[in-house]
Parts: structure tokens; C-alpha cells; sequence
């Protein structure tokens, strides 16, 4: 049976209303993509591990000129309220307090991938790309590598890197700071 099924995208302020008034709460575990909201997968421990580590590595090695945030809301579009794993933003914290984090504060987003790589390297990565995020990874915990992506343009990021054991990573942000990709699948 083909039935045609119309579908009712929704849009950030609808679904961050849906916050605030507790249909939805932070046990539900979702996400709103390109409209819709998705479920995300509880994280395992393939997936806290590598959390810890970057939490530390990422904290020490930009010190105080990034902020770090762990699982933040991030406004990135109209549709589209993702909640990365990592994001490190413009040093001013204090104009994070009043709004959600928008494309404009990022200097890296980072996801970390297990159950959810393919909605990672397909929907979010054109959705990061749309919002020019201007540097995106995945840690891809399954194939212990990174995925680096820079410079968004309109049909995606024109620069791809796959780093694998026994390489270094560094953020375009900060140069001077290199982590070791064996070091985050300790």
C-alpha cells in the first residue's frame, strides 16, 4: 500500500518551546535535524572513552583562548538544533549565558561516532556545511580514526582528511596544538 504522508518539520523555537514547557526533557535523547527530531543513541563505553580523553586534551591544549563544551544546543539554522559532542567556541563565555550557540561562535564541532556515524557523515555534515561551520570532525571509534572537514562551501567541505593511528590532528584554529590520534583510542 503507497500512502503519501505529509510531514510537519518543525522549527527551533517550536522545538526549544517543546524544552521549556517539559514535552520533551533531556532523558528523551533527541535532537531536531533538518526539522525533524531525532532520537540519538545512549552513549556505550566505545563512546565515553574517547569523551574523557578529548575533554582533557581539548580543554588543556586551547586553555583560555577557546571555551569547550560538552553536548551543547547549537542554533544552527532554522530547522536545525543539533547537539554535537564537543564544540569549541569564540573565548567569551559570558555571551553564552543568555542564548544558544550559534554557527557564527564555532571554531571546531566535534561528533563522536559509533551507532551514529552515518547520520553523522551524511545529514549532519551537510547540515554543518550549510551552516558553514568552518571545521568539523568525526571520530569514528569504530575504524579508530578522525575525519577532518574544512572549508564549507555550498555543496559540502572542500577539504577531507582521514587520519588514522600513529598521526596527528591539529584544529585549523590553533595550529600550535596537536593531538595524537592514538592518544584519543587510548
Amino acid at each position: 500500500m503507497n500512502v503519501d504522508v505529509e510531514r510537519r518539520r518543525f522549527t527551533v523555537d517550536e522545538y526549544l518551546q517543546m524544552v521549556q514547557v517539559g514535552i520533551l526533557n533531556e532523558d528523551d535523547r533527541v535532537e531536531l535535524l533538518d526539522g525533524d527530531i531525532v532520537k540519538m543513541s545512549p552513549p556505550g563505553p566505545d563512546h565515553n572513552a574517547p569523551m574523557g580523553i578529548l575533554t582533557r586534551l581539548l580543554v588543556l591544549g586551547v586553555r583560555s583562548r577557546a571555551v569547550v563544551i560538552p553536548g551543547p544546543t547549537i542554533r544552527l539554522s532554522r530547522h536545525s538544533a543539533p547537539e554535537p559532542d564537543f564544540v569549541l567556541l569564540r573565548p567569551d563565555p559570558r555571551q553564552y549565558r543568555d542564548r544558544h550557540v550559534e554557527p557564527g561562535d564555532v571554531l571546531l564541532l566535534i561528533e563522536v561516532s559509533d551507532s551514529s556515524l552515518q547520520r553523522d557523515r551524511e545529514l549532519k555534515l551537510r547540515l554543518y556545511a550549510d551552516a558553514r561551520i568552518p571545521e568539523y570532525w568525526i571520530v569514528d571509534v569504530q575504524h579508530e580514526r578522525i575525519e577532518v572537514y574544512r572549508d564549507p562551501s555550498s555543496s559540502g567541505y572542500i577539504s577531507v582528511q582521514r587520519l588514522r593511528r600513529g598521526e596527528l590532528v591539529n584544529p585549523s584554529a590553533f595550529p600550535d596544538f596537536s593531538i595524537a590520534v592514538d592518544e584519543i583510542f587510548a
